[in-house]
């Protein structure tokens, strides 16, 4: 194929819709474990969409350079198509078409490629250029969903289009109600019922799909988030004796079992979970987080009074839980809140280079979100104030943190810290300079200006020739 020709089907290529111009970027995802994901969707998820797996799969494969297994499970996605479409040229093809195109292209068989857009082109003849197809938004909307969490807003809005076309639609209504609920999760403050959209979405799609055990837990969970556990359970129970094997659904079951206090519970269901599916990252966080959850119990309950068989038994604790956080990192290499999670164990453990390891091998991860970077910043400050008696270094991570406008837990722990040391400070010596600078600088992060000013102005009455101090004034004055 001459050069003029392959640019003229490269542009062709472009205007399909379908995964390889939708921007799922290799850097917002971690491509093999994206993998075992869909797997064991493809295992143990009852849904009549399953050929949208083997598509967003071969997409996966693409990312690894796997042309050849990609073109298998297209494959796998045309039969399951063929199955319930036996009509030769239903919409239902198209992201299929358009993603064998554009595999076939990256094998340099363009006539293949070429034979795609074909069928892409008479399947829009067929339907009058019929431009708005749900089925298109909604495996859209199912990929971004499955791809990412930054991708949730996208995935929402993809969700409404094919909702708009298909109101009525089970699959995308589930969808729907999913994405909502996750974003509202991305907000940790509570929120009260009247401002949560997902309750009332999650309840439809609980009547849209009575056998969808995973919806009910959802449900559950979210009920649990406006303190309705009492409610919450009764869709737990229905959701258990539906599928009491299904490990997608266990890891919701688990959740809702550890946050209502049930940790035994919960470790017995994610412990069945875990049998059927060993290499579930989630899964086995969750079985961290529930032995982490009873050392703190016994750590708050008991303190320091403890004799051999309770010193025993909480470092049991603590080893249980760097164990299922180790083995998490196995199968989810790049999850920042497993790392953070395990640096903190290795704390507990006095494995004080360990968690240093950790703290620095998540730090250099090249695209952490705001709320990670928060998250790593206090974690990373709160050992090094107290496990390595390095408060300088405390305070540059407190004060990272509280850079970061995201209004999360982490940033008000971290201002937390910063007054309190603060306090200490001028407590211990009135002329204390950085106590009052610490104060400027929070009363800076957090938009009081005049408050700042006159913070630093005494940190340089006692401390007049420090150039830090004043170069905050100075910015300070101007921005007033």
């Amino acid at each position: 194929m001459s050069g003029s020709s392959k640019t003229a089907m490269k542009l062709r290529l472009l205007q399909l819709k379908c995964h390889f111009t939708w921007k799922l970027l290799v850097q917002d995802t971690d491509p093999e474990e994206l993998e075992e994901r869909l797997f064991s969707q493809l295992t143990f998820l009852v849904t009549k969409n399953k050929y949208m797996v083997h598509n967003l799969l071969a997409y996966v494969m693409h990312l690894r350079g796997d042309h050849t297994k990609a073109i298998d499970h297209l494959k796998k996605a045309e039969e399951m198509i063929e199955e319930k479409n036996p009509e030769e040229n239903s919409k239902k093809y198209l992201v299929t078409y358009g993603n064998y195109a554009w595999v076939s292209y990256y094998l340099n068989r363009y006539e293949d490629s070429q034979k795609y857009i074909e069928k892409i082109e008479q399947i829009y003849k067929d339907l009058k250029d019929k431009a708005e197809i749900a089925e298109i938004y909604g495996e859209k909307a199912w990929s971004l969903l499955k791809f990412c969490g930054q991708y949730y807003e996208d995935a929402k809005q993809s969700f409404e289009k094919a909702l708009e076309l298909e109101p009525e639609d089970p699959e995308w209504i589930t969808g729907y109600a999913t994405v909502v609920y996750r974003l509202e999760g991305f907000n940790k403050k509570p929120s009260p019922a009247s401002t949560c959209k997902s309750l009332d979405l999650l309840k439809r799609a609980v009547e849209m799909n009575p056998t969808d055990a995973v919806v009910k837990a959802l449900l559950a969970l979210k009920l649990q988030d406006l303190n309705r556990t009492d409610e919450g359970i009764k869709y737990i129970e229905e959701a258990m004796e539906q599928a009491p094997k299904l490990p997608y659904l266990l890891r919701y079951v688990a959740k809702f079992y550890r946050r209502a206090g049930m940790i035994d519970d919960a470790l017995s269901v994610l412990k069945t979970a875990v049998d059927v599916n060993p290499n579930s990252g989630f899964q086995h966080h969750q079985i961290g987080l529930c032995y982490r959850l009873k050392y703190f119990i016994q750590k708050k309950k008991f303190g320091n009074k403890r004799g051999e068989g309770l010193e025993k038994e909480m470092n049991d604790l603590i080893q249980n839980a760097i164990f299922h956080f180790e083995k998490t990192l196995e199968f989810k290499k790049t999850f920042v809140y497993a790392h953070v999670d395990l640096a903190n164990m290795y704390s507990e453990a006095k494995e004080y280079q360990k968690a240093e390891d950790t703290f620095k091998t998540v730090l250099a991860f090249p695209s952490l979100k705001d709320e990670e970077k928060q998250q790593v910043y206090y974690n990373y400050g709160q050992f090094k104030e107290f496990c390595m008696r390095s408060e300088p270094e405390a305070i540059d991570y407190y004060k990272n943190c509280l850079q970061i406008k995201k209004s999360q837990k982490e940033r008000e722990f971290a201002e937390k810290s910063v007054k309190r040391i603060s306090a200490k400070k001028i407590r211990n010596s009135i002329h204390d300079a950085e106590g009052y600078a610490l104060l400027g600088f929070l009363y800076k992060s957090n938009g009081d200006r005049n408050d700042a000013v006159d913070c630093y102005a005494k940190a340089l009455e006692y401390d007049p020739n420090n150039a830090e101090y004043v170069s905050e004034l100075c910015e300070l004055k101007l921005m007033i």
